[in-house]
């Protein structure tokens, strides 16, 4: 448990990375799977990663990124995507259970039901979309510390010109960038506010 702490407390957001350090793809693979392990609202994981891993479309993501030279410098920036019809996969993540009689098929109809009716209401796509995703961006973060890399997450981006010049489907909604990569210098450690100021306890 003394690792997870100290992970906590070590990642700081890098912005200034070694651009000739490369990553593995088997490397970002394995990240990326463990990132897919983070928890979503009935297990429908609503996120996609699109990866940039090479120079030359880094260099195509920098001016949509507002120039930040860590997009170019980063051994890899991930954009991590929202899912705007998540209950599309109601069938592929249920169904294996189902078929190994981890859950009946009378549970998976309630529970299908159940994602019909939220995804009727209006803004509950887009909302879900972006809470789910930013959980998975929140574990591709410290999985990649765990691993010894560093990451910076980026708001700083124009999401519809992400989406079209990398054809990022209509299905999917830009939720941030992710920079990994090895620090050419350490990051500044950040204060934070007084955690009692930021509590409520309710009545």
């Amino acid at each position: 448990m003394d690792s997870f702490f100290q992970i906590i407390d070590e990642r700081r957001s890098v912005k200034v990375y070694d651009p000739t350090v490369e990553i593995p793809r088997d490397e970002l693979l394995h990240l990326l799977e463990t990132t897919g392990k983070a928890p979503s609202a009935w297990n429908l994981q609503h996120w996609n990663f699109l990866v940039f891993d090479s120079k030359e479309v880094q260099k195509r993501l920098l001016p949509i990124a507002f120039n930040q030279q860590q997009v170019l410098d980063a051994s890899a920036v991930i954009a991590v995507l929202g899912d705007l019809e998540a209950n599309r996969n109601v069938d592929p993540v249920f169904d294996p259970a189902v078929a190994k009689g981890e859950m009946t098929q009378e549970i998976k109809d309630v529970l299908k039901g159940q994602i019909d009716g939220a995804y009727t209401r209006p803004g509950y796509a887009r909302d879900a979309a972006f809470s789910n995703a930013s959980l998975a961006a929140m574990q591709l973060m410290l999985t990649a510390k765990a691993k010894g890399w560093d990451t910076c997450p980026i708001g700083g981006f124009d999401p519809a010109a992400l989406a079209k010049e990398f054809n990022v489907s209509q299905r999917y909604i830009p939720i941030m960038l992710i920079t990994v990569g090895k620090p050419l210098q350490e990051a500044r450690k950040s204060d934070r506010l007084e955690p009692m100021n930021l509590i409520q306890w309710a009545e």
